[in-house]
């Protein structure tokens, strides 16, 4: 079974996701809520951690998560684990709760962590479970707004830096920032190779820790091969020119970078069967 790909570096910041096995609850009252943001506030002491922003679903949890030090998977290990047991402790229940591993997304600060913030509190309104943001005690919004105790393991400065110095001016701003995005379009879609999500420099920034993992067969083809130039690098221009060049460059892209013949096709604007000829003359 493949394994998801795992970059951990000092001051990594991350989206992370955890659902229910078969999709089943993880939460069955507010109780169990209350219980997992214990366990999370004894993960963030116990390996330094900075919680950016959190939103607790039924069946699965959002957290953005930042690391001073490299130690994601030790961390989530723990309370994923510690949970699950108290979990079926007071549910008088045995085996797994969560699907596999957790997941979690390498996320670039200047370019979406603010994004990222905003969509994870934003979950219960996509799922209509509220309203209005406000009203769901089980997110960092309130706490965020002033409107809730905020928990001494919950890091509210940064975000709210980013609208001001003074604070009741910058809740306004972040209030208004988030009900901006109630329509906005989702950020998954520019996620690179399922880990990152980031400008082109970041992203170019975070192949160097890729290296070596092409032939790593229990990673996943799509993370593994993150270390690989964008198709517009490999081509800047048209499919048009020196066709010899072109063509090597072609089988380049498919033999070593991994990329598929449509993907060449369409980026060159190249009917498919050209470039199968492309590649199959190189075997």
């Amino acid at each position: 079974m493949a394994r998801s790909l795992r970059l951990e570096f000092p001051n990594a910041i991350y989206h992370v996701t955890a659902r229910g096995n078969a999709r089943e609850p993880v939460f069955l009252d507010d109780e169990d809520r209350t219980l997992y943001l214990a366990c999370l506030a004894d993960g963030v002491r116990r390996f330094g951690w900075i919680c950016h922003a959190y939103c607790l679903m039924d069946n699965h949890y959002h957290l953005l998560i930042e690391t001073p030090d490299a130690n994601l998977s030790a961390g989530m290990r723990q309370l994923n684990g510690v949970y699950t047991q108290r979990f079926n402790r007071r549910h008088a229940r045995v085996g797994h709760l969560f699907q596999g591993r957790f997941k979690a997304i390498v996320v670039d600060r200047d370019s979406y962590l603010l994004a990222l913030c905003r969509y994870v509190v934003l979950n219960p309104i996509r799922a209509g479970m509220v309203k209005h943001i406000a009203r769901y005690r089980w997110s960092s919004y309130p706490a965020m707004m002033g409107l809730a105790e905020c928990p001494e393991w919950l890091f509210t400065d940064w975000i709210l830096s980013q609208f001001g110095k003074r604070r009741a001016v910058a809740q306004q701003r972040y209030a208004q920032f988030v009900l901006d995005g109630v329509n906005g379009a989702s950020p998954w879609p520019a996620v690179r190779g399922q880990t990152l999500l980031g400008s082109e420099a970041f992203v170019e920034k975070m192949r160097s820790l890729l290296t070596g993992m092409e032939n790593l067969k229990e990673i996943p083809r799509a993370q593994r091969l993150l270390h690989r130039p964008v198709l517009g690098d490999l081509f800047p221009e048209s499919g048009q020119g020196d066709k010899p060049a072109r063509d090597e460059v072609i089988r380049k892209a498919y033999l070593e970078y991994g990329y598929s013949m449509a993907a060449i096709a369409s980026q060159l604007g190249l009917h498919y069967s050209t470039v199968s000829k492309i590649v199959s003359g190189a075997r």
